[in-house]
């Protein structure tokens, strides 16, 4: 039975599954939510209706990471995205997290910020959340002194998820020029094959971005 995703091309959190994917060719069926009778589909499926979901002969998995894991058990290819070693593994889930709650979540922040009625925005809220994208830059700039992916030498799952959160992070609270190590594994990471593409299949898109996609990238 073919995998089947129901996923938007402009959501980070779909792209991070979609590099995994991308990675070891895996066939699936790409479900795009544009269409109103694919969202009816997610609705049915995850009445909470957050994407990306997975099926899998007729089984739902929620969450990027899950999904990312579930492939990468049931559909080993030669990049896999969970090392062997149960210490990788854990730092690979360490990395993991770090950029889903400490780049892409204050990201989220100052975009949702930005699509709210003038009324009802957070002021406060966003300038916690800009130096909160300092601190973890910072962090980050000095766990990545040495390496070419988020763990070492190795492509992973905290490379799905620190690519698409980087990306957007850049847009929203630019990196700075001093956090050297971080702007050149965010170059990598656009120069990797799968999230090019993913990249590439997003860009009908930008025009969303409620601040502004930048002219770049």
């Amino acid at each position: 039975m073919t995998l089947r995703l129901y996923a938007h091309p402009f959501s980070s959190y779909c792209q991070k599954v979609l590099i995994a994917l991308y990675e070891n060719n895996t066939p699936f069926e790409y479900l795009t939510l544009d269409d109103a009778k694919n969202g009816a589909e997610l609705e049915a499926l995850w009445p909470i209706k957050k994407f990306p979901v997975l099926v899998d002969e007729g089984r739902a998995i929620m969450e990027s990471s899950i999904i990312v894991e579930h492939l990468d058990i049931y559909y080993p290819g030669p990049a896999r995205m969970i090392p062997e070693d149960s210490r990788e593994a854990l730092e690979v889930r360490r990395l993991d997290r770090f950029f889903d709650n400490y780049i892409a979540t204050p990201m989220q922040k100052i975009v949702l910020d930005q699509i709210r009625p003038e009324k009802d925005r957070d002021p406060y809220g966003v300038t916690e959340a800009r130096a909160m994208l300092d601190k973890a830059y910072d962090w980050l700039d000095r766990t990545l002194a040495g390496r070419d992916w988020a763990t070492g030498a190795t492509f992973s799952l905290a490379d799905c998820a620190a690519a698409p959160s980087l990306f957007y992070a850049d847009w929203a609270h630019p990196i700075s020029d001093k956090f050297a190590h971080v702007r050149d594994y965010r170059g990598r990471l656009l120069a990797r094959p799968s999230f090019a593409r993913a990249v590439d299949e997003a860009r009908p898109y930008r025009q969303f971005f409620p601040l502004g996609a930048p002219d770049r990238d």
